[in-house]
């Protein structure tokens, strides 16, 4: 196991960055474009927030699955940040930019901490 639960945390941490910036700054007239057309397809902004954190997720997973050559890291850590971040809006958390990345990097370490230990 050595210290591979830590490297995915920081991987899933950076990407969550990257992939805010790079949607929100970089690409953001296409994003909220296709979240237009998305809106008239879904026609309720709930499902519409769920696609974009399933979106998300896609990012995160296809970014972990290089980086680690590993689909099954790529799948999990792509699944556990998507439900934190489905847990934390839907308990109404109002979290600053430190707390979210403190939450996610402590839930996301222990389950991997926890994920490796079982397989040893």
């Amino acid at each position: 196991m050595e210290i591979l639960w830590f490297y995915i945390a920081v991987i899933l941490a950076i990407s969550d960055e990257v992939h805010s910036k790079l949607f929100w700054n970089v690409f953001a007239d296409f994003y909220i474009l296709l979240s237009g057309i998305l809106h008239k397809i879904i026609h309720s902004n709930i499902r519409l927030w769920m696609v974009h954190e399933c979106m998300e997720a896609v990012f995160h997973f296809i970014v972990l699955s290089v980086l680690f050559l590993s689909l099954e890291i790529g799948i999990l850590g792509a699944l556990i940040h998507l439900v934190i971040d489905l847990y934390h809006e839907l308990a109404g958390l109002d979290l600053k930019w430190l707390q979210h990345r403190a939450l996610h990097f402590t839930i996301e370490s222990l389950f991997f901490i926890l994920f490796f230990s079982a397989l040893q």
